[in-house]
């Protein structure tokens, strides 16, 4: 099994990093590979570290330009370049079983969204959570209840969503996840 990660490239508060690395480390034990995107900096880079000083399958993905910057980790076994944000996206999406959001900026949560929406059309059934690190998310999430309170996302859509603290519980997660119906449903003919 392979979880994509979403996370930022920035560092953020040491609690975070701590958790980003045992997050990493913990699934590397577990034998579960983790799809990234192929950074060396900011979370992104902990994770990968953390994972790799564990023995895991680390897989970055990351657009042409970012390599060109400078900020793809140099000691990955397995990177794929690929041209744009969208193909890194849809890339990660391929190799990956279940998707996770670490503490991040705008393009963790684009990167997050997408993934979710992406299942609630049914292009895929795979499980989507938020590790939530010192209650990070929670904001987040308080929005998301409002979207459902104002009839803007169906109720079952949220419920769907993970919420987890540490590796252990998104395990649990993937393992007992049910993907609801998809949000439109052809005409029966």
């Amino acid at each position: 099994m392979r979880i994509a990660v979403f996370t930022g490239s920035q560092s953020g508060p040491p609690s975070h990093q701590q958790a980003a690395a045992d997050f990493a480390t913990a699934l590397a034990r577990a034998g579960v590979g983790i799809v990234y995107g192929g950074g060396n900096v900011g979370l992104m880079g902990v994770v990968a570290d953390a994972a790799l000083a564990a023995g895991g399958e680390v897989v970055g993905v990351i657009p042409q330009h970012l390599v060109d910057d400078e900020v793809a980790h140099p000691g990955l076994p397995r990177l794929e370049v690929v041209q744009t944000m969208h193909e890194r996206k849809a890339v990660m999406a391929d190799l990956s079983d279940a998707f996770v959001a670490l503490p991040g900026a705008a393009g963790t949560l684009e990167e997050l969204f997408e993934a979710w929406t992406w299942g609630m059309l049914g292009l895929h059934a795979k499980p989507t959570a938020f590790l939530d690190v010192d209650g990070f998310w929670q904001p987040l999430l308080q929005q998301l209840r409002r979207m459902v309170d104002d009839g803007y996302l169906a109720a079952n859509r949220l419920e769907a969503l993970g919420v987890v603290h540490d590796a252990a519980e998104l395990l649990a997660f993937v393992d007992g996840y049910r993907h609801p119906a998809r949000k439109w449903t052809p005409p029966a003919t």
